[in-house]
């Protein structure tokens, strides 16, 4: 027996498939895909998830000073003049920020290699570009998703099948986190 599904594609087609289905799930809870290509999806899915879960807790608090922009009313950098240039003034400023552990590292690395990047644009025109952000969904797996299923063995999502598509009569089923 086979250790996957083909899915009628080359490996790469089909890496790439999986990957951007997998990506997809996590970040919206929910795909609509055919039967076959949800089961392997969900195989993905479930490690992945079952690794956020393992490592969730695995990291220290650290505070740390960073230099940061002052920003006048319209939000853009304050600027005076040294030496005759205009030079940007800073402000000293403590932060807390999360210290991976080695393991929890390497679970990011596993995720990162399994998750294309994902931006999140603006619906609105006006901004568009400006309010363009890039979407960290190792944190979102990590800060989200582990907390809600530490108690739960496994089963982290369910296949609903949803009857067959009109063109090929290929089973279509959604596939959502519990």
């Amino acid at each position: 027996m086979a250790e996957y599904r083909k899915l009628g594609k080359t490996s790469s087609q089909r890496k790439a498939l999986l990957r951007n289905q997998v990506t997809m799930l996590i970040l919206n809870g929910r795909i609509t895909t055919t039967e076959a290509r949800a089961k392997e999806v969900k195989k993905i899915a479930e490690k992945i998830i079952a690794l956020g879960i393992k490592e969730k807790d695995n990291y220290e608090t650290v505070t740390v000073k960073t230099k940061v922009a002052q920003k006048d009313k319209d939000g853009k950098r304050v600027k005076e003049e040294k030496n005759g240039k205009k030079v940007t003034v800073y402000d000293e400023v403590e932060k807390e920020i999360k210290k991976d552990s080695p393991s929890r590292l390497h679970a990011r690395h596993q995720m990162l290699s399994v998750f294309y990047d994902v931006k999140e644009v603006p619906v609105e025109p006006q901004g568009r570009k400006k309010n363009t952000k890039k979407v960290d969904l190792c944190a979102k797996v990590f800060d989200e998703i582990a907390p809600k299923y530490a108690n739960r063995n496994g089963g982290f999502t369910r296949i609903i099948k949803i009857g067959p598509r009109k063109g090929d009569a290929a089973m279509m089923v959604i596939l959502e986190l519990v």
